[in-house]
């Protein structure tokens, strides 16, 4: 299993950067003033470089949503009981939740991904069902998973962005259900990141400022609790993280060895994405971070990347909604950059002095 791990890693190589004269000219060619259309244009050309394509297509998009219980939840962490997981995972399924609203307005499929709940569900169409357990260990007494685990939900969440590709879909996102998940994302981004958990640590589903203060305290302990097995980034998936966080962390990784953009949704996703720049850098080339999240340190996760996430509309729900959402800037800009007119073509007169 680790041979397969350290293979998806070396799968992954760089964007296409040598195409970026030819994108850049071809934006400055079209029929508008050269950078009028500000990040659309910064967008097209990051989505040619990835896909190594100066004729970039998206013809379909695939959203793929995560689920997983964490044993952290019985600190008292969340304002919801873990048996909300599997209720919202049911929810998805029927076609009731956010996700499967903004999913069919942009005109993307949806695949719901259990990961590690802590349920056992009967087959559906739109469930995928690669559980590696039943929710992870109590990461305030111990490790949330074993090194293996960790590995197995990683190279589950690249085989699905594989499969993905074959399928023929272009962009795809990543989504995340799990109650107490923003507790491991914000304990993850504290040892990788470097931040303090008292930045980062927000109230997640709602909590109270007493719980609030109870929740960073938990973070603190589990950090200091498996630091001795935090010294590489898969060990501190694998001490601090959720199932799900290491299959979108795969995912993202299993995308860009197949060179198709991933849209990162918010706090929990970014964990996902960390992870996977953390183990291969260059995958960074190939996200899109979709939205700033409302959750407290999302902000300061994003600058730390030095990311500027395409939308800001103080979403803190998860489950991918955020993802789809920036989808559609995204579809604009490709649209933008394969339909527009230029100078060279058409009619129009150039700036005076070109």
């Amino acid at each position: 299993m680790k041979e397969k791990f350290l293979a998806l890693i070396a799968a992954v190589s760089p964007a296409d950067h040598s195409l970026s004269g030819a994108a850049q000219a071809h934006l400055d060619d079209l029929t508008k003033p050269q950078g009028s259309l500000g990040r659309l244009e910064e967008i097209a050309l990051r989505f040619v470089q990835a896909t190594a394509s100066l004729s970039p297509v998206i013809n379909r998009k695939k959203i793929c949503c995560f689920a997983g219980d964490h044993g952290v939840a019985r600190e008292g962490v969340s304002a919801f009981p873990s048996e909300v997981t599997p209720q919202m995972v049911y929810t998805m399924l029927s076609g009731g939740a956010a996700i499967n609203v903004f999913a069919r307005h942009v005109g993307a499929d949806l695949a719901v991904v259990d990961m590690g709940v802590n349920h056992d569900f009967p087959d559906h169409p739109v469930l995928v069902k690669r559980k590696v357990a039943k929710g992870t260990g109590n990461i305030a007494a111990g490790p949330a998973m074993s090194e293996n685990e960790a590995i197995g939900a990683i190279l589950a969440g690249a085989a699905l962005a594989a499969e993905a590709h074959a399928e023929g879909y272009h962009l795809l996102g990543t989504g995340e259900m799990g109650i107490a998940n923003t507790t491991p994302a914000a304990a993850l981004y504290s040892v990788l990141l470097g931040v303090p958990v008292d930045g980062i640590t927000g109230r997640g589903t709602g909590i109270d400022d007493e719980r609030l203060q109870h929740k960073k305290e938990v973070i603190k302990r589990a950090v200091g609790v498996n630091s001795g097995l935090c010294t590489t980034p898969l060990g501190t998936l694998a001490a601090l993280g959720g199932y799900e966080i290491a299959g979108i962390a795969g995912f993202i990784l299993g995308a860009a060895a197949c060179r198709v953009p991933v849209v990162v949704d918010g706090f929990i996703s970014s964990a996902g994405a960390v992870v996977a720049m953390k183990l291969c850098p260059v995958v960074a080339d190939y996200l899109f971070f979709s939205h700033l999240s409302n959750e407290q340190g999302h902000r300061a996760v994003m600058q730390a990347l030095g990311v500027r996430p395409i939308l800001d509309l103080d979403l803190r729900l998860g489950e991918g909604t955020g993802a789809a959402l920036a989808m559609q800037m995204i579809e604009a800009a490709v649209k933008m950059y394969n339909e527009m007119a230029t100078f060279s073509s058409a009619s129009v007169s150039e700036k005076e002095g070109e």
